[in-house]
């Protein structure tokens, strides 16, 4: 339960607390998870100031989220676009909603998706393609027959519920195995396959170390649930 707040000072204080195993960004039922701003505020701002909005933001493309530590889960209990996809992708696991799309539509309206990048380590390169130039949605059911939605349920509740459902399993397992595991995927996706195994050796070195190796091991030999101490 933390006080409301920016992204980026959110994104900080979730990196900055180790009590924190598993983040879950999600949005009312209103139809909606996230579409990004309101496009009447960057236009009457660059006619006011000569300066495009984003170089007033501190983090305009969620960089800084790449860097969480801990795993997050986008419950999307909604359509998403621009910003909305820019926040989905940010995320590590992706639940949706039935009949929902997403998209990015920046093309129709001037704007980039240079955020979009990632985008081609999760998606078949012509399909990011159409979605970037033709700036059409796709169904939600689509993106998750690509494998970019983990789960697609039939309700919002349902989304929330299969989200926290995962949310406990993660949190169930070693953190410092968790925190390792999602370290070395993303960063082997930055740098590839033969460097990725290289430093995933690296990354895994204080797994190896913990005492949560030792207690992983007996509690499998005492036939009981592990007390994690994450160290």
């Amino acid at each position: 339960d933390m006080p409301r707040m920016d992204g980026i000072e959110l994104v900080r204080r979730v990196t900055a607390n180790n009590g924190i195993q598993v983040v879950i960004p999600t949005s009312s039922d209103c139809g909606t998870f996230c579409a990004g701003m309101d496009l009447k505020e960057p236009a009457a701002l660059k006619a006011r100031e000569g300066r495009d909005i984003t170089s007033f933001i501190t983090d305009p493309f969620q960089r800084e989220m790449r860097n969480v530590r801990v795993p997050m889960i986008a419950a999307m209990t909604g359509s998403f676009t621009a910003g909305g996809m820019m926040l989905s992708l940010n995320c590590d696991l992706r639940i949706g909603l039935q009949g929902t799309q997403g998209g990015i539509a920046e093309a129709k309206v001037g704007r980039g998706s240079p955020w979009g990048v990632p985008l081609l380590w999760m998606l078949p390169q012509a399909v990011l393609m159409e979605m970037t130039l033709a700036g059409e949605f796709m169904p939600i059911e689509r993106l998750h027959a690509l494998g970019f939605v983990n789960h697609v349920e039939a309700t919002p509740d349902a989304v929330r519920a299969r989200a926290l459902a995962l949310a406990q399993r993660i949190e169930s397992n070693a953190p410092l195995s968790v925190r390792a595991g999602k370290a070395s995927i993303l960063h082997a996706a930055a740098v590839g396959v033969e460097a990725g195994l290289d430093d995933a050796t690296k990354i895994y070195a204080d797994v190896y170390a913990s005492e949560d190796a030792q207690e992983g091991m007996r509690a499998f030999g005492e036939k009981r649930a592990p007390r994690w101490a994450g160290r």
